[in-house]
């Protein structure tokens, strides 16, 4: 009864998997073949906020990142020194990777904010794809195989930065195109509320995912009303506010790492 069941389960994933994995070339195709070349809008270094502070052009947009590198730090230290956070051992280096990725996040934004401009922006893509990519193979490890999920880091990875590289070779070359960056962002972001709600993880608490998700769209929406958050609040802007927020889904993630248990 027990094989029978574990093979309709097994079956099951295969068929989730091999949907997903459908779902996501035709995703690609669509926009090699449909979408036009994307390229950085002129206004988009536009922000609402450029106040100098201390000598600090750009003050809480730059400021702002450093939640970033105390998450970051933190979870290393846990991850590394404390040894207090229950991950799957196999990806060690995804976790890792992840937190790297976020650290630099502060550094990378922090740096283009101070003069924003498609040369900066280079160096705030490319962490934030290094941490894209090992959520997404934490995520393939888990909640599906532990094997998959190893063997995809270093390939994301590499589509990852391939994709900032792309992107910026062609800022070069007159003619910049998003769309590789978009789907490497977005597409992992689709994937995963799937993955969550069809594959069950070895552990008994998975909320620190949805809180991630969760404070990412809200930062998200923030990013998108920068202008008007501004006008609001008058002494924060919308995307000093994403910062923020996008930090605190880390964290709440990390939190959620060190309250977890294995499942008997």
């Amino acid at each position: 009864m027990m094989n029978t069941r574990n093979i309709k389960r097994n079956k099951k994933k295969k068929q989730i998997l091999f949907g997903l994995t459908l779902f996501s070339l035709l995703c690609i195709l669509l926009v090699s073949l449909l979408v036009e070349p994307i390229p950085q809008e002129s206004n988009y270094h536009n922000f609402a906020d450029s106040r100098e502070i201390w000598s600090i052009s750009n003050f809480w947009n730059v400021v702002s990142n450093l939640p970033f590198f105390i998450v970051g730090i933190l979870a290393l230290y846990k991850l590394l020194k404390w040894n207090s956070l229950l991950i799957v051992q196999e990806v060690r280096a995804s976790y890792i990777l992840l937190f790297v990725g976020v650290s630099l996040v502060a550094f990378g934004s922090g740096y283009y904010h101070l003069d924003p401009n498609n040369e900066t922006l280079v160096w705030d893509r490319l962490p934030m794809t290094i941490a894209f990519m090992a959520l997404f193979s934490m995520v393939l490890s888990e909640f599906i195989s532990k094997q998959l999920g190893k063997q995809m880091l270093l390939p994301l990875l590499l589509v990852g930065m391939g994709s900032v590289a792309y992107w910026f070779w062609g800022e070069l070359h007159g003619g910049g195109d998003l769309r590789y960056y978009a789907l490497v962002q977005f597409l992992p972001i689709v994937l995963i509320p799937v993955l969550l709600l069809s594959f069950d993880s070895e552990f008994t608490n998975i909320s620190g995912y949805w809180w991630l998700l969760f404070c990412y769209f809200l930062a998200k929406i923030f990013e998108h009303f920068d202008w008007q958050i501004y006008e609001i609040l008058g002494g924060m802007s919308g995307h000093s506010l994403k910062h923020m927020v996008a930090a605190l889904g880390l964290y709440l993630l990390l939190n959620s790492f060190e309250r977890r248990m294995i499942k008997k």
